[in-house]
């Protein structure tokens, strides 16, 4: 195991010593300043872009976008089978450069709070005043304002986003759409929903702040990375927030996400841990919400579909023709670089695999929402054959059937169930709605599932 400490750097002005807690820490320094001032990785991008639309993000703002590329920085590049004592649990102390650092020092334990809880590891921060020189790095745009956006909507290319998406520009709703991918496969989904909103709504002005957020493998030395990317909806949910504060105060950031995929409550008590997100997890939106309240950007996270399953989604989806058109086009799945290649080891284009959680799902809501599903799957049909439990195309059909198995014997645990993934103090009003989602949910699957063998061959 070893204790890491990522220092954020702003180029070659940003010279002053900074001492990690521990004197056995393997340091690593980052700079975030491509040449005088324009900010790298991802973030110049999203400035440049919000300044040719005539906006300007605020200091705050960007200071936050900052803090959450650091984290994404260490998040994908510090292995949790290489640095991590029990193979999950990392320990990292971040070093981050900010415009009013005493501020930022004030939320210092909330922030805390919140990775820990998102990512499952053991975080310490440190806030340090940026050089004099880039005390002001977010530059006055030098066009006319030309997006009149009246709100932000979070757009990964998946299909709880494009509905999210449509349904708002359905409803003459102005959203500026943001993304950030890193791999080619997300960028391609993302291009093709954004061309099909285009086309579909041709009188609605449909605009995207992408940004590509990544490091590069050597980032870390002597760390393999770490593909879990659990901390993703923090960066996420910061490139928001700094588009939004561009576009006015008070500002509503959507996140479309199904209740069932949000609660993400854990299949068997394995996956409570190591396998379970908490992306877009009720307490992780208030206490993130907290965050944007002290420091006070006018910012504020709402999930219209917290109460809604995925097959809910698609079915009351606001243009259901283009939707069954174009969901294929959708990219769900946790890893669809898995099935690059067939039995005969011929090369193909990436694909959903059709068995991982996501894609399973997915699948049902498609099949709840429209009776059918158009989407290519590597395993296309589940039934044809008894999928192996101890590979990765049974493990999570056969975790589902147990879960349902358990929840048909023993209905009433699903009001216990819900409060595993983490706390519902902020929604006690909530909880008759929660309960239902998730049996909602599961029963979509558990439809999906039927007639389905999986076992161990």
């Amino acid at each position: 195991m070893r204790h890491h400490t990522l220092i954020s750097r702003l180029g070659a002005q940003d010279t002053v010593r900074v001492t990690p807690e521990r004197r056995d820490s393997h340091v690593t320094e980052v700079s975030f300043v491509d040449g005088e001032r324009r900010l790298s990785f991802g973030l110049g991008q999203a400035t440049d872009r919000l300044g040719a639309w005539g906006l300007k993000p605020t200091e705050r703002a960007l200071d936050l976008a900052l803090l959450a590329a650091s984290v994404t920085a260490a998040d994908t590049r510090i292995s949790r089978a290489v640095d991590a004592q029990d193979r999950w649990t990392r320990e990292i102390e971040l070093h981050v450069p900010v415009a009013q650092p005493r501020l930022w020092s004030e939320h210092t334990d909330l922030i805390v709070r919140i990775l820990n809880f998102l990512t499952g590891d053991r975080w310490s921060l440190h806030f340090r005043a940026r050089p004099k020189a880039l005390v002001a790095l977010t530059v006055p745009p030098d066009k006319p304002r030309t997006a009149h956006a009246s709100s932000v909507c979070l757009f990964s290319g998946g299909l709880d986003s494009f509905i999210g998406a449509i349904d708002l520009l359905a409803n003459k709703d102005s959203p500026l759409l943001v993304s950030h991918y890193w791999d080619g496969i997300t960028s391609k989904h993302q291009t093709a929903c954004l061309d099909a909103l285009r086309r579909q709504f041709p009188a609605s002005p449909v605009h995207s702040l992408r940004a590509r957020v990544g490091f590069r493998r050597d980032t870390i030395d002597e760390s393999s990375g770490e593909p879990t990317q659990r901390a993703r909806s923090f960066l996420f949910f910061a490139l928001a927030t700094l588009a939004a504060t561009a576009l006015g105060d008070d500002v509503t950031v959507h996140v479309p996400e199904n209740g069932l995929i949000s609660l993400n409550v854990p299949l068997d008590p394995l996956r409570l841990g190591a396998l379970s997100t908490r992306t877009t997890h009720p307490y992780y939106m208030a206490r993130f919400n907290d965050l944007l309240r002290g420091l006070q950007l006018g910012v504020r996270l709402d999930n219209r579909y917290r109460h809604h399953t995925k097959g809910q989604m698609v079915a009351g989806c606001a243009e259901q023709a283009f939707l069954r058109r174009e969901a294929k086009n959708t990219m769900s799945c946790s890893a669809p670089t898995k099935h690059r290649f067939d039995e005969d080891e011929q090369a193909r284009s990436p694909q959903h695999c059709g068995h991982c959680v996501p894609c399973l799902i997915r699948r049902a809501s498609l099949v709840a929402g429209f009776g059918s599903d158009s989407t290519t799957y590597a395993v296309a049909n589940l039934r044809a054959r008894p999928l192996d439990a101890n590979k990765a195309e049974g493990e999570h059909v056969r975790s589902f059937q147990l879960a349902l198995s358990r929840l048909a014997k023993q209905p009433s645990r699903a009001r216990f169930d819900i409060h595993k993934p983490g706390p519902l103090v902020d929604h006690s009003h909530d909880l008759d709605a929660y309960e239902k989602v998730y049996r909602d949910g599961m029963r979509e699957v558990g439809t999906l599932l039927s007639g389905v063998q999986a076992r161990s061959l």
